[in-house]
């Protein structure tokens, strides 16, 4: 069974002391594929070294994560932009809106997702899009850049059905990861009726670890159970939603 996480953040000091266990875990499940997408310019290098050490397994994105849209955001895209001109990325991300923790920064989040969704669309990349307590707002934004040809992944969907309606009529696909597997997050039925051809598989490791290990770190091998979860839902067998959901990682970011 392949099987794909197609937003794991890998590089990150919680996999530091035991990195190459939580890779062999991950790919005696199946997992081929791990992207990494950034967050801001010091995460860079740790993220890139990652990739570096791992050609044709680990795929890194480039871009600016919206918690981290702050005073120097022109300086932290002058970055972005900077690797984007220096050497090929399978997308940008992850880019989008948070208004979760704090609102100080908002038009900036807005000049920062509009400016990178830009990027994305000139240089044909797809986009991978984090959302918190901003799902319509998102989806507003996006929609003059789908209208131009942009795809891309709304990453970690825990939103309702018409939430995901919207985004999969404008061709973007949903990302989803452990808060399926949550008792109380009816994730489940707002997917029921969402084609499995709009569903990839993530876990946002080290977040959103599902059950049975909510609580713990999250990590790549953990897939296994979103995919059994999805199979629920679907009433197919897990390996039905592998072999879907890698070719659809597979359509966004390319062989």
């Amino acid at each position: 069974m392949e099987i794909i996480d197609t937003h794991c953040h890998l590089y990150g000091d919680e996999f530091k002391n035991d990195i190459a266990d939580a890779i062999s875990r991950a790919k005696k499940i199946g997992v081929t594929r791990f992207y990494l997408p950034a967050i801001d310019s010091e995460s860079h290098n740790v993220m890139l070294e990652l990739e570096a050490a791992h050609p044709g397994e680990f795929f890194a994105m480039m871009g600016l994560h919206p918690c981290y849209v702050k005073e120097n955001y022109l300086e932290e895209l002058a970055l972005v932009e900077e690797w984007l001109n220096k050497r090929p990325f399978v997308a940008i991300g992850e880019i989008g809106l948070d208004f979760y923790w704090d609102k100080t920064f908002t038009a900036q989040q807005y000049e920062a997702f509009d400016r990178q969704m830009q990027w994305a669309l000139d240089r044909k990349l797809p986009i991978v899009i984090h959302t918190r307590n901003a799902m319509q707002e998102t989806i507003e934004a996006v929609k003059p850049f789908a209208a131009k040809g942009l795809r891309g992944i709304f990453h970690c969907f825990s939103g309702s059905y018409e939430s995901a309606k919207q985004i999969v009529d404008l061709g973007l696909y949903l990302g989803i990861g452990g808060v399926v597997t949550y008792k109380n997050a009816g994730l489940p039925a707002a997917l029921e009726k969402i084609p499995l051809e709009r569903l990839v598989l993530e876990t946002d490791a080290p977040y959103l670890t599902p059950v049975p290990f909510r609580g713990k770190r999250n990590e790549s091998s953990y897939l296994t159970y979103v995919a059994e979860k999805l199979a629920d839902v679907y009433q197919v067998r897990p390996e039905v939603i592998a072999e879907i959901t890698t070719a659809n990682a597979l359509k966004i970011f390319g062989k």
